[in-house]
């Protein structure tokens, strides 16, 4: 082979050994991924960071998982019709509130006639039994009769009053007012009286099941869901890893929003059931809501706060700082005076600082305020 077509071939190969070893760092890394260096500060520097020495202290743990909020099934219920009929005129709409015994429907019903016809029945009945007993109680001390007619007409009175106490009962369980009632004893005229669905709690009607000329069907129809708002169950899902964590009456607060005003809440129920699918266990959180800021099937951010007592190296929240692959890291102060990023592991949360499982060692010092000018000074 000629010379000059070899000592081509010769220099071809060394530019691409030169070309491959271009693509490396000294440390024989990836270019793009060059491990960052210490970061030395002058004296005036050093005045823009605050350092914080580690060590091993107890604390109270803080969990903070989503949660989604529901009525408080303690003081929400079912409205269900009491009487059977069409639906003549709805009275309130979902979002209003009403007080016990209000009128949330009217009922073109039956069975308001048949209750009333019923107690005026009973009520003559019982009377006339009751004045046959004290004849013949009048009698049996005058010999006129014997103590088994007596007795017998006793036992006719009081099976009358108890068929009449029924009646009134009966007309009480319709939600028949007290008014009608009275007049209905004294012997007055009652007016046309309609059938009246009433509200059995104080609260805000949240759901309306019932529409103008509906078919009711007494005790089976369900119509209205009336809700006490003041109080709300917020459903927590926490991680079957964390349950340790948590235990009945642990103190609890609730935001709808990150930014949102937080409501101190308890914990009330932890469930005995994971689920399948993701994993988590509800535990239930019992929240006062006044103003009504919490509403149903509403995300919001809980924090659990434990009473148990747990022991471990805390850091400021404040000292954490994000790679560019979103992982938390620190900056320690090395023997030098240097600084040194050290990626960490982050624990549970209590105020304002966080659990260092590993990543730190008791005696080191990190950076809490001031991480940010370190970071851009190691980036120059």
């Amino acid at each position: 082979m000629p010379r000059a077509p070899v000592a081509a071939l010769l220099l071809a190969t060394a530019a691409t050994l030169l070309a491959g070893c271009s693509s490396q760092t000294e440390g024989g890394a990836p270019e793009g991924s060059v491990t960052p260096t210490n970061v030395t500060l002058t004296a005036a520097q050093h005045q823009h960071v605050q350092l914080h020495t580690m060590t091993r202290s107890s604390f109270h743990k803080t969990l903070e998982v989503t949660g989604v909020v529901d009525f408080d099934n303690d003081q929400a219920t079912a409205v269900l019709a009491p009487i059977s009929g069409p639906v003549a005129k709805l009275l309130v709409g979902i979002g209003d509130r009403v007080k016990k015994g209000d009128a949330l429907a009217v009922v073109d019903s039956p069975d308001f006639a048949a209750a009333i016809s019923a107690y005026r029945k009973a009520i003559t009945t019982a009377h006339t039994a009751r004045r046959l007993a004290e004849l013949e109680k009048d009698l049996v001390q005058h010999q006129g009769v014997a103590q088994r007619e007596e007795d017998q007409a006793e036992t006719d009175a009081a099976n009358a009053e108890a068929d009449r106490d029924a009646a009134r009962q009966a007309l009480i369980g319709l939600n028949v007012d007290a008014q009608t009632i009275k007049a209905i004893e004294q012997g007055r005229p009652v007016a046309h009286v309609d059938g009246v669905i009433r509200s059995p709690i104080s609260g805000t009607v949240v759901d309306k099941q019932i529409t103008p000329g509906q078919l009711l069907q007494a005790g089976t129809t369900p119509c209205f869901t009336v809700a006490d708002l003041s109080r709300v169950w917020v459903m927590a899902q926490v991680p079957e890893s964390d349950l340790a964590a948590i235990s009945l009456g642990d103190a609890a607060d609730v935001a709808p929003g990150m930014d949102a005003r937080r409501i101190a809440g308890t914990v009330t129920n932890i469930s005995a059931l994971v689920n399948p699918d993701t994993r988590l266990v509800p535990a239930r959180v019992a929240v006062d809501n006044p103003q009504g800021l919490l509403k149903k099937q509403m995300y919001v951010n809980v924090r659990i706060h434990s009473h148990a007592e747990a022991n471990g190296l805390l850091v400021p929240i404040s000292a954490i700082l994000r790679n560019d692959e979103n992982l938390p890291f620190v900056y320690v102060v090395q023997h030098d005076g240097s600084f040194a990023r050290r990626p960490v592991t982050m624990g549970y949360r209590t105020g304002d600082q966080v659990d260092i499982p590993s990543g730190l060692q008791p005696g080191e010092q990190v950076v809490v305020d001031g991480g940010i000018f370190v970071q851009f000074m190691q980036n120059q």
